[in-house]
């Protein structure tokens, strides 16, 4: 019996990443000029996924966006799995905004990846749908390597790790 080769394909944030970048956010915003005496939250939620964004005007939060997509990148958190929601305007001086942190490969993008990988048509290279991850199997290693290679050159809306690496 020939001994298979997988790799898993799955997503998502490290949310203490994202938890130091929000404090660090916090921090510089305190000290910048241009938002003293400006009323400002940016609240994480771990367990919701969340960070939400509260000030006065869009502008500024806008500005906050920047100085904290800017945090995040600094720490290594994948901006293609921040989604920003609309922005809502909670009272007549404050707006909101939602952004959602991504942490698995949803239905629509497994299916996306596993028609990209059948499309290929490397040899003897299979793909399935595992609950929020993608999984490849292969016999031979090379292979499984030059589809990682076609995958990081796609854009799928999401960054894409690679990981669990097994032979059976």
């Amino acid at each position: 019996m020939a001994s298979n080769e997988t790799f898993d394909i799955t997503t998502g944030c490290e949310l203490q990443e994202v938890d130091n970048a929000v404090n660090q956010t916090l921090k510089e915003l305190q000290q910048r000029y241009d938002f003293r005496g400006v009323k400002f939250k940016v609240e994480f939620d771990r367990t919701g996924g969340t960070v939400t964004l509260h000030t006065e005007d869009e502008h500024r939060l806008d500005a906050i966006w920047d100085v904290l997509q800017t945090k995040m990148v600094r720490r290594k958190v994948p901006i293609k799995n921040l989604h920003r929601g609309n922005v809502i305007a909670a009272s007549s001086f404050e707006v909101l905004q939602e952004i959602n942190l991504q942490q698995a490969i949803d239905s629509e993008t497994a299916k996306k990846i596993v028609k990209y990988i059948k499309e290929k048509k490397i040899k003897k290279v299979q793909a399935s749908i595992q609950i929020e991850q993608v999984r490849v199997t292969s016999p031979s290693r090379d292979a499984l390597q030059e589809i990682m290679g076609f995958l990081k050159q796609e854009d799928f809306g999401v960054e894409l790790q690679f990981g669990n690496f097994r032979s059976k």
